[in-house]
């Protein structure tokens, strides 16, 4: 029998799905802004089949209609525990809008790319939906778009500062983070008896207070009280400073300490209780191991879903991130301590891709958030616990990292040499900086060379793609990236090891523009030492400032929040372009205003390096 029409082997999407189980009622009611792919890839399906594995009875509603009579909020009645909601696995703004704030065309997540199938901000609109449906039912959310936004942030598609989600979508619990662990004990203690308003002490989780409940005065071990909302909002340096805390507590080893947001005006305050630990060995195994069909619903037959389609056969190898990038919110959200799986489950979830009916035979990326932390952490976890740094590898690699690409290598070894699989490719980032760096130890310092040298000559499917980010040191520290000078080293290592093989491989780097201090003087070197290395540029974007980043808090403060330094912007969508249009220099779309701009900034000798001596190719398709 074809698995792909066998709908019993989702979870329900429909009250006939629901009836075929023999069930009448559900405990559970997960609403998605995705459509429902049952793949490890995708919360939704996570935490369904994490509820369902606790003996929970889970119903989905993918991307219900917001639009009519609401039918599909209504179709399951009432669960039994409560509804969740999450507005999918992506940001539902950064999802629907591009780096100028124009209306996107497509949707990765919706079948054929269709767009409009989600209202913007999801979580808002459902919950309010179904509070107003259901007043008396508790609703829990999670997932990247309430998680990002469970404090006061900046809002850049509304140009403003914005209050806790929870001000707007009436959830009675926000879960941060990773929700497997949580949402479970929400479910059991409700299914326990206890109301939901009782349950204010599960770890990773966010809720509103009244102000009464908050400590007057606070251990600071235990508890931190932010700047209030109205004073945020009155001075962008408190907001700076709030950002300071809440980014260090998201990237502690045994995180305790509560945080706490006054919103005066409404009489109430956001608590957030501590993140958890980073999941232990058994516990990630356990919910990748889960019996996910690793395929869309059938209701889905014969439509494509663009990002599933990017993943089908992938495998992902661990959660969390030590890289810390200002740009990038995984570390919120993931934590920067790496949980692991093990060689077994990996092997078992490749096993399965080869199983899958159009498996050809190639993997299509054996990676993670960064394609090469798998295993990796502090020697001496001690010195770990008392870490606040949100950053293991910038300004330099830390002392206790142990960077020992060896257990990765065993993965890589062991994967490839399964039945069916020809090879296995690597379409994560790969942070050079890690593979690179020198020990001292020389064991391991051999074993990440021939890292390096595996990882070019067997795991590229003809590009790898890196992400130096930009070419100027100033940038690049704000960006928590290491020196461009690495990068020049790494690709000498690339064109050394395709040289020895006989292999004719591209590597293609990602540049930003417009990051926080970033100026078009930066761009225009940028624009130099590409074009010294060769490089007309395709892998390209505008920084895009998203929720609870260091670098969308420099973007609206001015203000770095370690240091205090002032830091210049490019904010109006002049100076976006302005800097943007260095990328393509080679374009006599550009040149004119690219040589009259560098004349108004007395900068005619850069004129001369970027223009002399060159030939114009076609510029390349540069849409992401």
């Amino acid at each position: 029998m074809d698995i792909r029409k066998d709908t019993g082997l989702w979870l329900p999407t429909s009250v006939k799905e629901m009836k075929a189980r023999g069930w009448d009622a559900v405990d559970v009611v997960l609403f998605s802004g995705d459509a429902y792919v049952d793949h490890p890839s995708f919360g939704a399906a996570v935490i369904g089949r994490t509820l369902e594995s606790a003996g929970y009875r889970v119903a989905i509603v993918p991307q219900p209609n917001w639009r009519d009579d609401l039918r599909d909020f209504r179709k399951f009645g009432t669960p039994r525990l409560f509804f969740g909601v999450s507005a999918g696995a992506m940001d539902s703004m950064v999802n629907h809008y591009t780096a100028a704030r124009r209306r996107r065309s497509d949707d990765a997540y919706t079948p054929d790319g269709r767009h409009g199938m989600r209202p913007d901000y999801p979580t808002v609109v459902y919950t309010k939906i179904l509070r107003e449906l259901f007043p008396d039912t508790p609703i829990i959310t999670g997932g990247i778009e309430p998680s990002l936004r469970r404090l006061s942030h900046y809002d850049y598609w509304q140009d403003r500062l914005r209050p806790s989600i929870l001000l707007d979508a009436p959830a009675d619990i926000l879960i941060y983070g990773m929700g497997e662990k949580p949402v479970v004990e929400i479910a059991r203690r409700i299914s326990a008896g206890e109301k939901v308003s009782e349950i204010t002490d599960v770890p990773q989780t966010a809720l509103l207070r009244t102000l009464d409940k908050m400590p007057e005065n606070p251990d600071p071990a235990k508890d931190i009280i932010l700047n209030s909302w109205e004073d945020a909002l009155r001075d962008p340096g408190l907001q700076s400073a709030n950002f300071k805390h809440i980014e260090q507590q998201s990237n502690r080893l045994n995180p305790d300490t509560r945080l706490w947001q006054a919103y005066r005006k409404d009489g109430v305050a956001v608590q957030i209780n501590p993140m958890l630990p980073a999941m232990t060995r058994g516990e990630i195994d356990a919910s990748f191991d889960l019996p996910y069909t690793r395929l869309p619903h059938p209701r889905y037959n014969g439509k494509t879903i663009p990002a599933y389609e990017m993943i089908r056969h992938s495998v992902n190898l661990h959660r969390g991130c030590f890289g810390g990038c200002a740009f990038c919110t995984i570390s919120a959200h993931q934590g920067k301590f790496i949980a692991s799986r093990s060689k077994e489950s990996i092997l078992r979830e490749a096993k399965a891709v080869t199983r899958m009916p159009d498996f050809k035979g190639y993997i299509s990326d054996l990676g993670g958030p960064s394609a090469n932390m798998y295993a990796m952490g502090g020697r001496d976890r001690s010195i770990c616990s008392r870490c606040l740094k949100p950053s293991c590898l910038h300004p330099a690699p830390c002392p206790n990292l142990n960077n020992d690409h060896r257990p990765l290598l065993e993965i890589y070894h062991a994967v490839d040499a399964l039945p069916g699989i020809k090879k296995t490719f690597i379409g994560s980032g790969v942070r050079y900086d890690l593979s690179m760096h020198r020990t001292g130890n020389r064991d391991i310092d051999n074993a990440n060379r021939r890292y390096n040298s595996e990882l070019i000559e067997h795991h590229v499917s003809g590009r790898l793609k890196v992400a130096p980010e930009h070419t100027e040191d100033y940038v690049l520290d704000i960006m928590r990236k290491p020196p461009f000078k690495l990068f020049h080293q790494f690709r000498d290592i690339f064109d050394d090891v395709n040289r020895r093989c006989g292999l004719r491989q591209q590597i293609i780097p990602y540049f930003i523009s417009s990051h926080p201090g970033c100026t078009e003087i930066d761009m225009a070197q940028l624009a130099i030492k590409t074009k010294q290395l060769d490089f007309h540029l395709e892998q390209v974007q505008d920084f895009t400032p998203t929720p609870m980043t260091l670098a969308t808090e420099i973007y609206y403060s001015g203000i770095h929040p370690y240091t205090g330094e002032r830091i210049f912007t490019a904010r109006s969508s002049e100076e976006k372009l302005a800097q943007r249009r260095y990328f393509f220099w080679y374009d006599r779309t550009y040149r004119t205003d690219i040589e009259r701009a560098l004349r108004r900034l007395h900068r005619q000798d850069l004129i001369a390096s970027l223009f002399a001596r060159t030939v114009t190719p076609k510029r390349p398709n540069t849409k992401k």
